[in-house]
């Protein structure tokens, strides 16, 4: 990016002078992420870079994990910007694996594990992956859709090899148990049969990168709502760990950070095990949790940091299991994912004080088009229904929708982001990066977006709504778009729309409302063989709680159908419901 004048811009990002000790701007790292996290091992080889039910492992460790990770990925073939798809939980082999892919050179595609078969075959070939890896749970879905990928290399690891005995004989009498067998034929290669082919790899693995080369593809819905590839760089993830701990000066070397949002996650990945990594933190991977397991690790590790969707706080405070538990190591409690409410957020900072914290829940923002957060609450400066400020370096504007006209503070518009952490790109679509990527007359390059908000003088940032079509439900993005595809693929449909309800839980969840083919009956019997057929193609954070048939769907003046007016109706549905209950 080309050396602009961004006082008048840095007027809107105040860390400096509304906390002091906060700098606006940094000196960023040039290396990769290897070389990063790397560097950390060699100043603090003996500290705990990470535990994993029960088993810690150090700095020095997981280096050497690393590297023998990227040997046996050399001598399997994949070399310099191939694409490798992960599609695992937060375990130690994803962390292996995702250094020794940057340390080889190639890009890291990150997929959610619990994927739906035709996701994972769009995923696979989108990326052009050659290689993927999975557990052994998920080893039939990728088995059913490989031939229509140009998959070769498929790495099957699982959960056991990384546990300790007594851990384990418990883990195969219980969860173990459950895993369907994989037959022993099976065109594979085993996890430890993987690693110890790094025997043949002698020298010649490790590749130089430099910062601004691609390293990472995250996916999200982009500014139309439609799945999108999203390639981030060694610098967007070394850039965020520097700035999340320039705006946290409570952090030190050694500090634990609960890992339980996802790796396939931008926050799960870039917060809470690029940033704790590359800054000599300590991460409690959680492969899988509920609001009581969550609550019974930040007890048992006396986390410092913790970060969650407002969901899974709304449900921590119901737990009977916290009673009289102390919370006094928490240095930061951080909600994002969705809005956080007034009301919940008041609910949550008692629940903290009552139980021996000295901090407060802080609220940020980010999109996966700048890797995750990049704008959070500081640690002692809050205002209602603000989403904070702008990280160090990272500017924020508001603007007339699709425009670059800057709008007056306090007045509503698309808001826009710049800074260390914008996306290289979108993978092959030059179209909608076009129209994402955006520079202005200042030299900066801005991410349009779509989301809807305010910013006041000192710049506090308020989100007011999504411009672009997306349900977030449990934390989770939703795209319409995708299960409305796959919906009216089906041959009892002629037309689909998908929105978000309300709920009390999960923020929203997910309807469909469609048009059936002529003299498809709408009944029972139909609704159950669409919602099988959903089970199947869609991704289970995803499916629809109820299918409404109507006889025809609302359209706007241009044709499209009216989302929005579905959207009203529901709401007015859940309204009177509830003013009848009362």
């Amino acid at each position: 990016m080309a050396f602009v004048d961004t006082s008048a811009i840095t007027a809107k990002t105040p860390w400096e002078s509304s906390m002091g000790m906060i700098p606006m701007h940094l000196d960023y790292y040039e290396g990769s992420m290897f070389d990063k996290v790397r560097e950390i091992a060699e100043k603090y080889p003996n500290y705990v870079a990470f535990d994993f039910m029960n088993t810690p492992t150090t700095y020095k460790k997981m280096v050497e994990q690393i590297e023998k990770c990227a040997k046996a990925l050399k001598t399997l073939g994949v070399r310099e910007n191939d694409r490798v798809t992960i599609a695992l939980p937060n375990c130690p082999q994803a962390i292996y694996l995702f250094y020794a892919i940057n340390l080889i050179g190639a890009v890291a595609n990150m997929i959610h594990p619990l994927s739906a078969e035709k996701e994972i075959e769009y995923y696979l070939n989108a990326s052009h992956s050659v290689t993927a890896i999975t557990l052994d749970q998920f080893y039939h879905k990728f088995e059913n859709i490989r031939q229509n990928t140009c998959v070769t290399n498929m790495i099957i690891a699982s959960v056991k090899d990384e546990l300790s005995k007594p851990i384990k004989a418990g883990y195969m009498l219980t969860e173990g148990r459950k895993i369907k067998k994989i037959p022993k034929d099976a065109p594979v290669i085993r996890w430890n049969e993987f690693m110890n082919m790094s025997r043949h790899c002698f020298y010649d693995y490790k590749v130089s990168r430099a910062s601004e080369d691609p390293a990472v593809i995250l996916y999200s819905g982009g500014t139309t709502g439609t799945t999108k590839g999203i390639v981030l760089t060694n610098k967007n993830f070394n850039a965020l760990g520097q700035q999340v701990v320039a705006a946290n000066p409570m952090f030190r070397p050694g500090d634990k950070m609960l890992a339980a949002m996802p790796i396939f996650h931008g926050f799960g990945l870039g917060v809470c095990i690029h940033t704790m990594l590359s800054q000599g933190g300590r991460c409690i991977l959680v492969p899988r949790f509920t609001a009581k397991s969550y609550a019974k690790l930040i007890i048992k590790y006396k986390c410092n940091f913790i970060a969650g969707v407002p969901t899974l706080y709304e449900a921590l405070l119901r737990l009977p299991t916290m009673e009289g538990k102390d919370l006094s190591s928490l240095k930061g409690v951080f909600s994002g994912g969705d809005s956080l409410s007034v009301e919940l957020k008041k609910k949550l900072d008692k629940f903290l004080y009552d139980h021996n914290s000295t901090i407060q829940v802080r609220e940020g923002y980010g999109t996966t088009e700048t890797v995750t957060a990049c704008c959070l609450t500081p640690p002692k400066m809050f205002k209602e229904g603000s989403i904070g400020i702008a990280f160090p370096d990272t500017y924020i504007k508001i603007v007339k929708p699709g425009t670059d006209e800057e709008l007056p503070y306090g007045e509503e518009g698309e808001i826009l982001l710049a800074g260390q952490t914008v996306m290289k790109e979108y993978m092959d679509n030059p179209e909608e990066t076009a129209q994402t990527l955006r520079c202005h007359a200042d030299g900066l390059t801005w991410v349009y977006t779509g989301d809807l908000g305010s910013m006041d003088e000192e710049g506090f940032v308020y989100f007011r709504g999504r411009e672009k079509r997306m349900i977030i439900s449990s934390g989770y993005n939703v795209y319409p778009g995708q299960i409305e595809n796959i919906l009216d693929s089906h041959d009892f449909v002629q037309m689909s729309c998908i929105i978000g309800v309300p709920d009390p839980y999960k923020m929203q969840k997910v309807k469909a409302f469609v048009k059936l083919s002529p003299d498809v009956p709408g009944n029972d019997e139909t609704k159950q063989i669409l919602l099988d057929f959903c089970r199947k193609n869609v991704a289970k954070y995803a499916m629809p709680y109820d299918i409404e048939f109507r006889e025809d769907l609302p359209k706007t003046l241009v044709g499209k159908v009216a989302y929005r007016q579905l959207e009203e109706e529901e709401l007015a549905k859940i309204k009177e419901e509830q003013s009848t209950e009362a």
